[in-house]
Order: structure tokens, then C-alpha cells, then sequence
């Protein structure tokens, strides 16, 4: 027995001041055993609360966590069998400033990806604006988040920019969004038949929807025109700029058809020739 015990503290020496014997590397085992094993536990009691397309998310997170714990318990044990972690982090001060610096914007990325999933601010099918660029997401990764343009082009959107940066949701409230157009008539117009024929155009579109209903907004008294703001709702934001473009060619369209007068702003130039006669 006493051999036993001998042999579990016999000492290893490694350099003058690291001492490792196999008592303590069976303990470095252990932990890392019990760190393994009580990720798993907290993972699967944490997963059976989340739904697959969820679950799929946090994986990444998941991994992240394992190597920040992993590293933890590294230095714990690398610090219990002598090994001075405080001279490491000095000697190699420089270089992990320097590390830290270059890798500044990844963490940004990945603690905002963590935070995006842990918030849900964002889901995969909403519809965000991030600094004038709109889409639909369609992936949220830990780092990035994948949204697809109206136009079909792939949005590449770092994480941390939806810390830094405002963001607009536009189906957080629901899928569906109030879309507007603006234009001008002549001053002459006949503006009660102006508002029903409009409102008419809004209420043929398939895209738009009876109710709310749509409505006419009298905006302002302008240079050269009355200015209007035709109202309506959708379920479908995405597919907003169609719809407007429709809205517009039939209003100018109908308008044309009634002899509404579209104006803009004319200028006069009056050339006045002083110049001297020459006799």
C-alpha cells in the first residue's frame, strides 16, 4: 500500500520550479472527466428547451463556451502544479495586446452573435434594415448573419453591427407593415374625386391589404402643388417596392386618363440686353 502511495506522490521535476506528480495529473484528469461531463448534462437539459431550428443556432455558442471553460480550467490546473501563470500573462504581455487587438472585432462579432441568440432581437424570416441595406434573414450565425436583399444578393452582416448600429425590424410587430407613396396634382384638382380614385387604385392592388384601410394623407401646400401621401398595408414587406411601383403607374396612369395636371417646378429666365449700339 505504502508503494502505492509513493508512487502517486512521486515527484517530476520539470525545470526549477514545475513539480508534477501522477496524484496530480490523475486530479488534471479528473477535472477535465467532470468539466466534460457536466457541459454535456447542462447541454442536453438546455437543448430539450429549444426547438430544432433554435438548437441548430446555439451549437455554436455552445462550442465557444466549451473552449472559454476548457481554457479555465487549463491555467486552474497548469497554476496548482507550480507553474507561474502570472509570469506567462507578463512575458508574453505584448503579444496577447497584440492578439486582443487584432481579434477585437471578432469577439464583437461572436458576444453580439451570443446576445442576438440569447435576446432573440432577431429571427430567421424577419425583415431588417442595418445601415440602409434591407433583407431578409435567412441564416444568424454565431459571427455573421445572413440576410437575402430584394434584388436576391447575399447580405454578409458582422453581429456586432447590430449593437453598434440601428436596426430596424420591420416584422417585429408582425408581418404586417404600413408602405406609403407621394406625389403632387395641380392646384386646380378636384380633390374629393383625387382621394376616391386613389384610394380605389390602393384597394385593387392583390397585394394590398381591405384593413386597415388604405387612406389619404393632404401633406402640405407646396411650391407648385397640393402634396399628397397615399397610405396602405401589406403582409408581404418585402415585396414593398413592387408594390409601389405599381401604385405609382397606375395613379399617374388615372390621372392622365382625368386630366389631372402632374406638375413641377418650372423657372422663368428673362435675358434683358443692355448692350451698348455700336454706331
Amino acid at each position: 500500500m505504502q508503494k502505492i502511495i509513493d508512487f502517486f506522490n512521486y515527484e517530476i521535476r520539470i525545470g526549477s520550479d514545475v513539480i508534477v506528480t501522477p496524484k496530480s495529473i490523475l486530479v488534471i484528469i479528473a477535472v477535465f472527466f467532470l468539466t466534460h461531463l457536466i457541459l454535456k448534462i447542462f447541454r442536453r437539459i438546455v437543448f430539450k428547451t429549444l426547438n430544432t431550428d433554435t438548437r441548430m443556432k446555439f451549437k455554436g455558442v455552445f462550442t465557444f463556451l466549451n473552449y472559454f471553460i476548457y481554457l479555465i480550467v487549463i491555467l486552474i490546473a497548469l497554476d496548482n502544479i507550480g507553474v507561474e501563470i502570472n509570469t506567462i500573462f507578463a512575458a508574453s504581455a505584448a503579444l496577447l495586446v497584440g492578439i486582443g487587438l487584432a481579434l477585437q472585432t471578432l469577439i464583437q462579432d461572436i458576444f453580439s452573435g451570443i446576445s442576438i441568440l440569447m435576446d432573440q432581437t432577431v429571427h430567421v424570416g424577419d425583415v431588417i434594415q442595418v445601415d440602409g441595406q434591407v433583407g431578409r434573414v435567412e441564416n444568424i450565425m454565431l459571427r455573421t448573419t445572413r440576410a437575402v436583399t430584394r434584388d436576391n444578393k447575399v447580405l454578409i452582416i458582422p453581429n456586432h453591427k447590430f449593437l453598434t448600429s440601428i436596426l430596424y425590424n420591420w416584422t417585429e410587430n408582425g408581418a404586417l407593415t404600413k408602405e406609403s407613396i407621394h406625389f403632387g396634382v395641380a392646384y386646380n384638382t378636384d380633390v374629393p374625386q383625387l382621394k376616391e380614385t386613389v384610394i380605389d387604385i390602393a384597394n385593387s392592388h392583390p397585394k394590398v391589404l381591405k384593413r386597415p384601410e388604405p387612406f389619404l394623407l393632404f401633406e402640405d401646400y407646396g411650391d407648385s402643388a397640393l402634396m399628397f401621401q397615399l397610405f396602405f398595408s401589406m403582409n408581404k414587406s418585402f415585396e414593398a417596392n413592387i408594390v409601389k411601383s405599381d401604385l405609382r403607374f397606375q395613379v399617374f396612369e388615372k390621372l392622365k386618363e382625368l386630366n389631372i395636371e402632374i406638375p413641377f417646378p418650372q423657372r422663368v429666365v428673362t435675358i434683358k440686353n443692355n448692350l451698348p449700339e455700336i454706331s
